[in-house]
């Protein structure tokens, strides 16, 4: 998998000062299931060290300005950021993690001046902004926000699903398979948005008898506009309740109690999601419940990166 990350956050030394931001949760724990594709259309446009920059609403709309002067530099920025746009266009990325507060980085976190000096609100950054407008559907995220367990989760969740679609699109699908693939992600859709879900159900039913091709374009417009929505507490907790439903016949009533004491201390923030999902593998592995086994709730990316561990991870 490959993902387009700013270069300062790889440890890169081309920020405005000569300095970088590594992130080690980038670089150490998704770099060890991902390659990374680094970009800063800063540094192509104003070399390092460089003086910095801000975004200025003037009378015709943003425009970037030096920090210290009113010389105006949007069409050398624009320049830069759209060569950088057809670099990540021309290659297979399943994602972008762009550096928070930045005048080209910044995800609706740069800050943007009147005329006068003082500042008028947060805007995406000059690239930012056009990557929202060419990928509409790929994950993006900031690095500050992946600071919350919550956000963080969410986050990487989309990135694997995202990547396995891709990778499903590649191995030239057929309905059948289209079925399997949609059956294997019925519980992670749920947690997102359980209303969506059932509208891919009536895709893959194809009660219109549409072409397999027209089915597959709408499912993967609307697949891809679910998992980028955010789960919550609430909506795992009907999840796993649910989950629980395919063993309830084979454990005891121990067993039974156990596990959903498990949900509803989840739900209170008592315990990480991760004890009562490994409470339901465990009995789906127990008593062969292949359904479950093979949902991706049970485990949407590869368990090193311990992201349902945190108690705080949930709203």
């Amino acid at each position: 998998m490959q993902i387009a990350v700013s270069s300062c956050l790889l440890g890169e030394r081309i920020r405005f000062d000569g300095g970088h931001k590594h992130n080690r949760f980038i670089t150490d724990d998704l770099g060890a299931f991902a390659d990374f594709l680094p970009f800063c259309p800063e540094h192509l446009a104003f070399g390092t060290p460089r003086p910095t920059i801000r975004l200025v609403h003037e009378k015709d709309g943003i425009e970037v300005h030096p920090s210290k002067t009113d010389d105006n530099l949007t069409e050398e920025l624009l320049a830069t950021s759209n060569a950088e746009l057809t670099r990540l266009k021309a290659a297979p990325i399943r994602g972008i993690i762009f550096k928070s507060k930045s005048p080209s980085c910044g995800l609706g976190s740069a800050l943007v001046y009147r005329t006068n000096g003082y500042a008028e609100g947060k805007d995406d950054g000059v690239f930012a902004k056009l990557c929202r407008e060419h990928f509409p559907f790929l994950p993006m995220e900031e690095e500050g926000r992946l600071n919350d367990p919550w956000l963080r989760e969410n986050f990487v969740m989309q990135l694997f699903a995202y990547d396995d679609f891709e990778n499903f699109k590649a191995l030239e699908p057929s309905m059948k398979t289209l079925v399997s693939f949609h059956e294997s992600y019925k519980f992670m859709l749920q947690a997102k948005n359980e209303s969506m879900y059932r509208s891919l159900g009536q895709i893959v039913g194809n009660h219109d008898k549409l072409s397999f091709e027209t089915i597959l374009t709408k499912y993967e417009l609307l697949f891809k506009s679910i998992i980028a929505e955010k789960s919550s507490i609430g909506k795992n907790r009907n999840v796993l309740e649910h989950m629980a439903g395919f063993v309830k016949d084979k454990i005891s009533e121990v067993e039974k109690e156990m596990l959903h004491e498990q949900i509803r201390e989840y739900a209170n923030k008592i315990v990480p999601l991760i004890a009562p999902l490994s409470r339901l593998h465990m009995f789906a592995k127990q008593y062969n419940a292949e359904y479950l086994l093979g949902q991706k709730f049970l485990h949407p990316y590869p368990k090193e990166l311990a992201l349902r561990s945190d108690i705080r991870s949930g709203k």
